[in-house]
């Protein structure tokens, strides 16, 4: 039977359930007309009669019977269906998935998830940590957190961080003994600690700029991770040197634990942004999750 015969469907199953037209028709918020309209068109096409009517009542023939019996459950699962999807728009409920990096998760998402979650107990936030571009409509995520430069131009970019500097650090038992780097290039005679990053799959190139000048360069080291934490683990063991964020490293720099280098070659750049594919038919939930790691 055709999609736009449901509503004839609902029409026969108030009428069979409620045993009057005038009782179904107040149901179903139509007029008394419209719904002898709506059965004899769908007995016409089915070839049977479905409703047994008199003057003072109505009642389901043996085909009616079977028909409402078969369809009645079902339908209510549609229903049911629907209004869980209205839900969703009306209530802040439901799952929102996220990629992002160790760095972001642990310094953006989960301070303010702190006083998100405990408001919106209904609320579910997964995340996915992971250093690769993943195409977040491919793998049905329902938004990214990455650095402003790298989200591209067709998504919605939404800053939630301010901006950010890296930071090349070492411990001073590494520099005992070493001349510490004057310049970028000066990286070459040292052991450096890379970065993977899976979608490229190469090496992290370390990116510095002074006046204008962008200066890209490709370290060597013994030592490579596939994430920030383990690097700036290895640097304090006075494993390497390591180029990472640096709100991650001012509380060792200040201690004494790590000693900066190059500070003039690493300028600002755009912070973390959250980004997603579109700006319609979000979730209550996703529109209020949005709207609580808002950058301000």
């Amino acid at each position: 039977m055709a999609r736009e015969n449901i509503n004839d469907l609902q029409a026969f199953l108030a009428v069979a359930q409620e045993r009057s037209f005038t009782n179904a028709a107040a149901k179903l918020g139509v007029s008394q007309s419209a719904l002898s309209h709506s059965i004899r068109g769908l007995e016409t096409r089915l070839g049977i009669r479905l409703l047994t009517r008199t003057t003072r009542s109505v009642s389901p023939t043996e085909a009616g019977e079977r028909l409402m019996q078969r369809i009645g459950p079902r339908l209510e699962e549609v229903e049911a269906a629907v209004a869980d999807v209205k839900e969703l728009r009306e209530k802040p409920a439901g799952t929102i998935r996220i990629t992002t990096s160790d760095h972001a998760a642990n310094t953006i998402l989960l301070p303010k998830l702190e006083k998100f979650l405990p408001q919106y107990p209904d609320i579910k936030v997964e995340i996915v940590v992971d250093y690769g571009l993943t195409d977040i409509v491919a793998e049905r995520y329902d938004a990214g957190v990455r650095y402003g430069e790298q989200v591209t131009k067709d998504m919605v970019a939404v800053r939630i961080g301010a901006d950010m500097r890296m930071a090349a650090v070492a411990s001073p038992a590494y520099f005992a003994g070493r001349e510490k780097p004057a310049t970028p290039h000066d990286l070459t005679d040292h052991n450096c600690i890379n970065i993977r990053l899976p979608t490229h799959g190469g090496l992290y190139v370390w990116e510095f700029e002074r006046n204008g000048r962008e200066l890209n360069v490709r370290v060597d080291g013994q030592l490579v991770f596939n994430g920030t934490e383990q690097v700036l683990t290895a640097a304090l063991a006075g494993l390497g040197l390591a180029y990472v964020p640096e709100d991650l490293v001012l509380s060792h720099i200040a201690k004494r634990r790590l000693v900066r280098v190059l500070d003039d070659w690493c300028p600002p750049f755009p912070g973390f942004y959250l980004y997603y594919p579109s700006r319609r038919q979000h979730s209550q939930a996703f529109t209020l999750f949005v709207d609580a790691l808002r950058y301000r």
